[in-house]
């Protein structure tokens, strides 16, 4: 009998799940020897010597001994188990937002401005009404009258949406053509907005969170009403609590303010007048958005401080707070916009869409060493408008806008102090991309003291031509 034979058996399958007791190794011990001493018995009559029964049972027992520790190394590979394969490795998980986990849409517009202005304006602002750019006395910039035509309103922008594990960054850099500064009246790259944001917060340059964008009427001027607050700043941003359109958030803006010297601008002791601002501005809102429209009510405080560099009998040096409230809103009636905005506060005239110094000069000759001083220049804006929606292919606007402030006695007669304007327009929409129209618009401006006031009325013409892809995303 072979043992070797016998474990690959369908009973040695068996053995691996059910090891042998003693009882059965002893029984297959005596089959076994049995077996083996009647095999020669039938082979040969003679009967078994004594060395030979001895041979057959050290046979017997070296077999028993192989199957005992055949029993035990049975009994190690039931109670240990086989150990697991090992892991298979699994792939790392490629970086959110790469491949098609980032959306990019490109968009812009390219826009043709032309018209005709009937009276006249600062020629670095050909192309815009502003109040605060028409003449300050009789015939400043010239005869009436005027053709202009540009395509300062062109943009470009790109902006992206990737989604982490922290919910969706977005990002937004664009462009426009519309010098202003050192490049005012030119065609000239602008950067309107550097902006990120992720979660709860945002960093770089958009919208002061002090504004709300959806007062801008759908006209074509590109100025726009002068009484709105409109500023891109840069600044932190943290918005605690959102819902769908509706919001509370805080920022941390760049600090800046303006002041001239009025009346005392020639005066070689104000020449060393320099801003300080050690502090951020803090603007605010919270806005409250439903099927009808919304209401947004923002605000902002901020320090403004000047020093006097000179070195004479004077002390000139100063600092006011400034602070503002805007209380703004849109109102749907039917397929119509209702639009509008009350703003008032003191030394935030940077923050207006159009609107001159922050500071203004106080008189105060009773002091020798400060015969003058800085003070904030309170101000209230007001704007209405509102777009109709005829159809698909046809729209208007209509509306108004006024800017009041409340100058300082030590400013020039000629200072501007109150500036109006308004327009009304039809537009029509070929195709939801592109747009022809033709917009009349007018503005006064009424100066501080001399009683000088001037007017602008200007028709212009205007088609733009909007496009966009998007590439990427899930």
């Amino acid at each position: 009998m072979s043992i070797q034979s016998g474990t690959r058996s369908p009973s040695a399958g068996m053995l691996t799940r059910r090891p042998l007791k003693g009882a059965t190794l002893l029984a297959a011990a005596v089959a076994l020897g049995l077996a083996s001493w009647a095999g020669p018995a039938t082979a040969d009559s003679d009967t078994p010597s004594l060395e030979e029964m001895w041979q057959v049972i050290q046979n017997q027992q070296a077999e028993i001994d192989s199957l005992k520790d055949q029993n035990a190394q049975l009994r190690e590979k039931v109670a240990t188990p086989a150990p697991a394969p090992a892991p298979v490795a699994e792939a790392a998980p490629a970086p959110q937002g790469n491949g098609s986990g980032t959306r990019i849409d490109v968009y812009g517009a390219a826009m043709l401005d032309m018209g005709y202005q009937f009276n006249q304006n600062d020629p670095d602002w050909f192309d815009v009404v502003r109040p605060t750019k028409l003449p300050s006395y009789a015939n400043e910039f010239g005869d009436d009258g005027e053709f202009f035509a540009g395509v300062r309103q062109s943009r470009l922008g790109v902006k992206s949406f990737t989604p982490t594990s922290l919910g969706e960054l977005k990002t937004i850099f664009e462009f426009e053509l519309f010098g202003v500064g050192a490049d005012a009246g030119q065609t000239t790259f602008r950067l309107r907005h550097a902006w990120g944001e992720l979660g709860q917060f945002g960093a770089g340059q958009t919208w002061s969170t002090f504004m709300d964008i959806d007062v801008f009427p759908n006209s074509i001027e590109y100025w726009g009403p002068n009484a709105m607050v409109f500023y891109r700043n840069i600044q932190a941003r943290w918005t605690p609590w959102s819902d769908g359109d509706s919001r509370f958030a805080m920022s941390l803006e760049r600090p800046g303010a303006s002041g001239d010297g009025g009346k005392f601008a020639d005066r070689v002791e104000l020449e060393g007048i320099a801003g300080d601002f050690e502090l951020p501005d803090l603007s605010g809102h919270f806005r409250w958005a439903q099927d009808w429209g919304h209401v947004q009510v923002a605000g902002m405080l901020r320090k403004i401080k000047w020093n006097d560099l000179n070195d004479n009998q004077f002390d000139l040096s100063g600092d006011k707070i400034g602070w503002g409230v805007n209380l703004s809103g849109n109102y749907r009636i039917g397929p119509h916009v209702l639009r509008g905005s009350v703003v008032y506060g003191e030394g935030i005239q940077n923050y207006m869409n159009d609107a001159t110094i922050d500071i203004g000069v106080v008189e105060n000759f009773d002091d020798p060493v400060r015969p003058i001083y800085g003070d904030t220049i309170p101000m209230l804006g007001v704007v209405a408008f509102l777009d109709l929606n005829w159809s698909d292919e046809w729209t208007s606007t209509i509306g108004y806008s006024i800017l009041d402030m409340d100058l300082t006695d030590g400013q020039s007669p000629s200072s501007f102090e109150k500036g109006q304007y308004a327009l009304t327009n039809i537009l029509y929409h070929p195709t939801p991309n592109v747009f022809y129209g033709v917009e009349l618009q007018w503005a006064q401006r009424d100066n501080f003291s001399d009683g000088f006031s001037s007017d602008d009325v200007r028709l212009q013409f205007s088609a733009k031509y909007n496009f966009g892809q998007s590439f990427g995303g899930n």
